[in-house]
């Protein structure tokens, strides 16, 4: 298994259950491949960098997993179908990434509390 970090970024005139809808799908379709999930982050609305598809802004989440390499390929084709999902990027994480994954973690659960 290989531990793998998805941003996707979704689109903004969804309502709020929408979004808990679209994320639901995505999880349960990761779930279904056999992933185990190290981490969910639900970063909220946030202006874009630039306009995709004349939007502004997007709903911002973030999985980090583990699962094998055949899955990827399956979640990034149900990505595309999905016309909910404006922009996603999958990447690997080796040590170093996995390492700073986790204190970027740990120093969110600190200003949490």
């Amino acid at each position: 298994m290989n531990h793998y970090e998805t941003v996707f970024i979704l689109n903004p005139v969804l309502s709020e259950t929408q979004v808990k809808e679209t994320v639901a799908k995505f999880e349960e379709f990761l779930a279904s491949k056999g992933a185990q999930f190290v981490s969910k982050e639900d970063w909220g609305l946030k202006k874009l960098a630039y306009e995709i598809q004349k939007k502004k802004s997007g709903f911002y989440h973030l999985f980090e997993y583990k699962v094998e390499g055949s899955a990827i390929k399956d979640l990034e084709t149900e990505f595309r179908r999905d016309e909910r999902v404006m922009r996603y990027l999958t990447v690997t994480l080796d040590k170093h990434a996995i390492a700073w994954a986790e204190r970027r973690r740990e120093k969110l659960k600190t200003k949490k509390a």
